[in-house]
């Protein structure tokens, strides 16, 4: 790990992608921002507190980069409110914070399909994300647009979830040329992919989905 690397602050470290992120993010110094306590590895630190507070926490760390690995769903938060309380206030104003720090690079995980003009409500919420972290105009900004995620995951196990991951190998060798971006991902692979865009320093927005992240990751 170099000196001069910039330290990035991690919120969502609790979720599938985000605990990939630290577990794999052995070459970026990483602060992982949570609500509940987390484990942080060698060259990582945690920081536990209520969400309410983490924009005036990331003021004061003024990271490097910022990673969002923010993400629920309406069945998880209960309402459609609560959804996008957390997948678009609560990001946003971490975004802002960062932004008006002195962060120059954040990289978020979106979700492919993601159009703020979607009829469906989690794709329109996170297409408006998009959009307003696009006006925050950070020197590099990187999204990631994984569709299904696959990997362990902690807490109760949803029917319909499990179902989709086992079904996964079978509709993914049916989606090729544009319908490729919907094939399922490891959350692993997400992972590597945010550690390796971490890396970059070439301005400008930029938009990673299947292959790409898969292309970033190796």
């Amino acid at each position: 790990m170099s000196d001069a690397a910039p330290r990035a602050l991690l919120i969502g470290a609790t979720g599938l992608v985000g605990q990939a992120v630290a577990r794999c993010g052995h070459s970026l110094p990483l602060t992982l921002l949570a609500r509940r306590l987390v484990e942080a590895g060698a060259g990582h630190r945690a920081m536990t507190a209520d969400p309410g507070e983490w924009a005036e926490i990331i003021a004061a760390e003024r990271p490097g980069i910022l990673i969002s690995c923010l993400g629920t769903t309406i069945r998880q938060a209960g309402s459609q409110d609560a959804f996008r309380a957390v997948d678009h206030d609560l990001l946003l104003a971490c975004a802002r914070a960062a932004k008006a720090a002195g962060t120059a690079h954040m990289i978020a995980v979106s979700s492919v399909g993601a159009a703020a003009h979607s009829a469906n409500f989690y794709l329109r919420t996170k297409g408006e994300v998009e959009e307003e972290l696009r006006a925050l105009n950070f020197l590099r900004l990187d999204l990631m647009r994984p569709g299904l995620l696959t990997g362990d995951r902690r807490g109760p196990k949803r029917i319909g979830e499990g179902l989709a991951m086992l079904a996964a190998p079978f509709t993914d060798a049916l989606l090729h040329g544009s319908l490729r971006r919907y094939r399922s991902i490891p959350a692993e692979t997400v992972a590597r992919a945010i550690v390796a865009a971490a890396s970059l320093a070439a301005p400008g927005h930029f938009v990673h989905e299947n292959d790409a992240m898969q292309q970033l990751a190796d």
